[in-house]
């Protein structure tokens, strides 16, 4: 087997290589640094081996053990990814490594990562070369080759001369030392400087200064240093978003979040997934659902107040054309949006997405006159969860409609899996929590316990409202929109407000 030197990028997952994706996926082993994205980990395969091997503030050196690992993992004929932070070759240390896995007969092989040095400055809004102000850039180690935290290893006077823009890497302990060696090669005390700390990830922090002030700026590691013209600019993007550096927990089932926690991504935010409840069969292995999808020409109307509920219900219709003697409501655009799917369109979708607004916009049941009724007049089929209120199918029957309620699924708590305890944690330090239903409240309440819940508590509509207040929360936020874009602009707005 081989043995894959492969670049993590700078610390958004988002920028790792489509090679680099590829190889973790199909790891024996993956040894990685300490500070590598967590979702990239999650992409090996279950019972893969993870091994930190990350250095930490004080370590002793320790590079000798870790190519000793990777020779012996090699040697064991097992796939195995050696994830480092940035790009391999690109003060990682990776050459050694490579060297060390030749010297014992392990084939090897490089995968370049995006590098920090430019990644960083770009998610800074600084373009490291630019017309007009910076032709060459040249990227340095604030470590010297020698004794650590020693830059006087580096010839501070000739880069100072060279002019440029210079990325400092690992430079942060040794800035005072590194800005005044500058200056007394030449640079002007007052050449922009910015700092960016945690560079593309959601704690991104930019601090800008100039090198005879850099000394004083406080920031945290691991931060890149950008001296020159080009440090001038404000081009910053990334965190300009409205919800950057905004930690919100997603708490709908795994197969359901998706677009929403896109959608907070985009926004900057940083998402925890933390699925409360999950969907099953229902109670009567669907006898009923495949009864009422057999017969469904019996019913004039066909009414669905989730998504769950149409695939349920198509999936035991099979084909499509069935409905053609059937009018089909749904409770709101999203709902509409997956009858789309398959090729289905909505005859009723109301303005607002509630079972009280879809019960308001469905007509009132009039006996029909001058031709006999049809076999399905006046009938309605609900597929429905388990848990659904009483309220839709009431309306409809004090307007005239007979309605037959089936369970298309049920919803049910979700099983805590390995690893949940620390995922829960990491939830409840979060800065926000969103809920879609009240079973997610309630399911979040279980798992969550006696922890910290996030202040700001984000729901769809007034029903999942008030079921987080009956549990004790206090909500901050209700999005009219009942969709995943309608939590977001909710979410940004409150927290403009805030700022």
């Amino acid at each position: 087997m081989t043995v894959y030197l492969v670049g993590a990028g700078p610390g958004d997952p988002g920028l790792i290589t489509r090679r680099g994706s590829e190889l973790i996926r199909r790891a024996d082993v993956v040894v990685h640094d300490r500070l590598v994205a967590r979702e990239l980990l999650e992409l090996a395969p279950h019972g893969a081996e993870l091994i930190d091997v990350g250095k930490r503030p004080g370590d002793v050196e320790r590079q000798a053990e870790i190519n000793a690992l990777l020779v012996d993992r090699g040697s064991a004929g097992k796939l195995v990814v050696r994830l480092k932070g940035g790009d391999p070759f690109l003060f990682g240390r990776g050459g050694e490594e490579a060297a060390a896995l030749d010297a014992a007969g392990v084939e090897f092989e490089v995968v370049p990562g995006v590098p920090s040095a430019f990644a960083v400055p770009a998610y800074a809004g600084i373009p490291v070369t630019h017309r007009g102000l910076a032709t060459s850039v040249t990227v340095v180690t604030g470590h010297a080759s020698g004794e650590p935290d020693d830059p006087g290893a580096v010839d501070w006077a000739s880069l100072a001369r060279a002019g440029g823009t210079l990325v400092i890497l690992m430079g942060l302990a040794t800035k005072a030392e590194i800005a005044k060696r500058l200056i007394e090669g030449g640079r002007d005390p007052r050449t922009p400087v910015i700092v960016v700390e945690h560079g593309t990830t959601t704690k991104q922090r930019s601090v800008r200064t100039s090198l005879e002030q850099l000394s004083d700026v406080e920031v945290d590691a691991p931060s890149t240093i950008v001296v020159g013209k080009v440090a001038g600019l404000a081009l910053d993007w990334f965190e300009r978003r409205p919800l950057h550096g905004t930690s919100v927990v997603v708490t709908r089932a795994v197969d359901q979040a998706g677009e929403l926690s896109v959608l907070l991504d985009v926004a900057g935010a940083n998402v925890i997934g933390l699925p409360v409840i999950e969907f099953d069969v229902p109670s009567d292995g669907g006898e009923g659902l495949a009864r009422a999808a057999e017969h469904v020409s019996d019913y004039e109307w066909i009414v669905f107040t989730s998504t769950n509920a149409v695939n349920a219900f198509l999936a035991e219709l099979h084909d499509a054309r069935s409905l053609a003697s059937n009018r089909v409501a749904a409770v709101g655009t999203s709902t509409a949006d997956s009858l789309l799917r398959f090729g289905i369109r909505a005859d009723l979708v109301p303005e607002e997405s509630s079972a009280e607004d879809l019960a308001r916009a469905m007509p009132d049941r009039e006996p029909r006159t001058g031709s006999p009724a049809s076999s399905n007049a006046g009938r309605v089929l609900f597929p429905r969860s388990n848990i659904a209120r009483p309220a839709l199918a009431s309306a409809l029957r004090k307007k005239g409609w007979t309605v037959e309620e089936v369970e298309a699924y049920r919803t049910v708590t979700a099983d805590p899996g390995p690893g949940t305890d620390a995922l829960v944690e990491r939830a409840s330090r979060a800065d926000v929590v969103t809920f879609a239903s009240p079973s997610a409240v309630e399911g979040f309440m279980k798992l969550v316990g006696n922890r910290r819940v996030p202040p700001t508590v984000v729901c769809i509509g007034p029903i999942t409202a008030v079921a987080a207040e009956q549990q004790g929360l206090q909500v901050s936020v209700v999005a009219d929109r009942r969709e995943a874009s309608g939590i977001v602009s909710a979410l940004t707005a409150h927290l403009s407000g805030q700022r």
